[in-house]
């Protein structure tokens, strides 16, 4: 049975959990509103560069380009592909890491079985910006580039073009058919999405799904012939890397609102089942003190008693 000692140590240890738990929330909110902010802020930006791009993509039946150009496979041959996922540093963010390494399993496994129906050997490898998820899966046997590190702080677009130089430096030279990235989509305060884009070669599909996260309204379709100048390649050349830039950033603002909710919303259920944990054992306490007092009592009545018989 414990003691009044034992429950006071428990109470100052729970509300010493309670204090950190509640700085920390605060600490999130701030961040929140920080990431949310910055989000909207781009959000013009990026939405304009998506449409942009799908809108050349669907006006022009070929552009000879490497981030556009998706190599087609046959029986016998290979796919090589890359992932870049973007993932947190820090834990106590709720589920947030574990879906993004979840997402990831999923994913990759569904290639490699599709491709081997087909009769199609799957190369891949993934790049992993924050080390909770690079560690579990590269625990759970996942072909992951152990030296690659990145952390993601605050992301900013000088970041964004950092990252996306990563991509296309690896796209590029190591030569991937396919180059992915995991991210989490904030879809609302309570609900987030884990995702899977493909960034290269450019996807008509991945634009399309991107872009109708940020339109407020359905936009009417663009009925006016559009002539680019000198040509679509050049013009093609030279949005591809404002577009790549565009397209990290905001899946990158995206990411850190979803951790930093995450955490908040992690941090809100501890705080309160903490102080949920006091209340239970201050109950504890007072019933155990008012035993011990009762226990004395009787004692002293007791002793009494048999010195009022002498």
């Amino acid at each position: 049975m414990e003691t009044l000692n034992d429950v006071k140590k428990r109470i100052r240890s729970v509300q010493g959990i309670a204090q950190m738990t509640g700085a920390m929330q605060l600490v999130s909110a701030a961040k929140k509103r920080r990431s949310l902010a910055l989000r909207d802020t781009m959000l013009p930006f990026f939405e304009h560069c998506v449409d942009t791009m799908g809108d050349i993509t669907r006006r022009t039946e070929s552009i000879d380009n490497p981030f556009f150009t998706l190599n087609q496979k046959v029986s016998g041959q290979t796919w090589k592909i890359a992932y870049f996922v973007l993932c947190g540093d820090q834990g106590l963010a709720g589920s947030y890491n574990n879906n993004i390494v979840k997402t990831c399993e999923e994913h990759i496994q569904m290639k490699i079985l599709d491709n081997t129906q087909k009769g199609i050997t799957t190369d891949y490898k993934m790049y992993v910006f924050g080390k909770i998820a690079r560690e579990r899966l590269l625990h759970l046997g996942y072909n992951v580039d152990a030296s690659f590190s990145y952390p993601l702080p605050e992301p900013t677009f000088f970041d964004a073009q950092e990252v996306v130089s990563v991509i296309k430096q690896k796209f590029l030279i190591e030569s991937y058919d396919l180059v992915y990235l995991v991210y989490t989509h904030l879809e609302s305060a309570l609900n987030m999405k884990t995702e899977v884009i493909r960034l290269a070669p450019v996807d008509l599909k991945s634009i399309d799904e991107v872009s109708k996260y940020f339109a407020d309204e359905k936009k009417e379709e663009k009925t006016t012939e559009i002539q680019y100048y000198p040509n679509v390649n050049e013009v093609f050349g030279f949005l591809i890397d404002t577009y790549l830039n565009a397209m990290v950033y905001g899946m990158m603002t995206d990411a850190y609102a979803c951790e930093q909710t995450a955490r908040f919303a992690a941090m809100d259920n501890a705080t309160n089942s903490a102080e949920d944990m006091m209340k239970e054992l201050e109950l504890k306490f007072n019933r155990a003190r008012q035993a011990k007092i009762t226990n004395e009592l009787t004692e002293i009545i007791n002793g009494a008693n048999q010195v009022d018989n002498l």
